[in-house]
């Protein structure tokens, strides 16, 4: 099963280390803490849209371009799975 805030999060931490930049300049630029925005990119937390749209923001992403990002993860996941049990 994909979850929402795993896929939310690797999309967050895949962007960030794209950029070249730590937790702690995208937590001071989005005004979250370090540790939740941590826990955030983890999956352990799930945002809330204000959140996501300020860390967003921060990394200069919209939140829609993240969302598109995050269903084309999750449909693809889903589709290869559904591969895999059909196969079976």
């Amino acid at each position: 099963m994909v979850l929402l805030r795993e896929s939310v999060g690797q999309a967050l931490r895949r962007t960030r280390t794209e950029q070249s930049r730590t937790l702690r300049d995208v937590a001071r630029d989005a005004r979250v803490s370090l540790g939740y925005l941590s826990e955030v990119e983890r999956g352990q937390k799930e945002a809330s849209s204000e959140l996501l749209n300020s860390i967003c923001e921060a990394l200069g992403l919209t939140l829609g371009s993240l969302m598109n990002e995050v269903t084309l993860e999750i449909t693809s996941a889903e589709t290869a799975k559904l591969v895999v049990v059909d196969a079976a």
